[in-house]
């Protein structure tokens, strides 16, 4: 959650200044990932918590700070999409507490994986990255899951409930392989 979420909470709330610092980064933090879809209330808050959740399973969540955001702002500061939080639900994810919001220039530098949900949303994430070490960082989630044969996380807003127990299928599958790589490449 970083710097970023405290001056969040910060402006919520201006009563007491001093209490709420920005958080200095754990030491023991060895990733940080930040999920990414277009308007941030259906795949990419999904992908976020059921990261959260097969992490810190594996016990890595002491090691790793996760977050999500949209290339869009039409969302900011709503909760994620109620049917994408039934079907998580219904998995044993918890989406409570997560609020949409609009990927910012200085999360390209601050994450280490920018994990986005489909083509169009890569491509925009990538339109925004100004030095080859931040587009260095930034994949497909599914590339993490080559064995699925698919390469996005489709939306799905428009459709019915069957959708978004796709996309919990693949994300399961995609985040498995990203911890999978942390591991690897942390020794964790």
């Amino acid at each position: 959650m970083g710097g970023r979420f405290w001056q969040r909470l910060k402006n919520l709330i201006k009563d007491d200044e001093e209490i709420f610092e920005p958080r200095r980064r754990d030491p023991r933090v060895v990733a940080r990932v930040l999920m990414v879809c277009m308007g941030n209330i259906c795949r990419s808050p999904t992908a976020e918590a059921v990261f959260m959740h097969r992490a810190a399973r594996a016990g890595l969540a002491p090691y790793l700070e996760i977050d999500s955001c949209g290339t869009h702002a039409g969302h900011s500061g709503e909760p994620p999409d109620r049917r994408s939080q039934q079907a998580a639900a219904q998995r044993g994810y918890s989406m409570e507490g997560l609020r949409a919001r609009r990927l910012e220039v200085e999360d390209l530098d601050y994450f280490d994986y920018i994990l986005v949900m489909d083509e169009d949303n890569l491509q925009r994430v990538l339109s925004r990255c100004s030095r080859p070490e931040q587009k260095a960082k930034v994949r497909l989630l599914l590339d993490f899951a080559p064995e699925l044969g698919e390469r996005e996380v489709p939306d799905p807003y428009y459709g019915g409930r069957s959708g978004f127990d796709r996309v919990l299928n693949l994300i399961e599958a995609g985040t498995d392989g990203l911890i999978a790589v942390i591991r690897e490449r942390h020794g964790l």
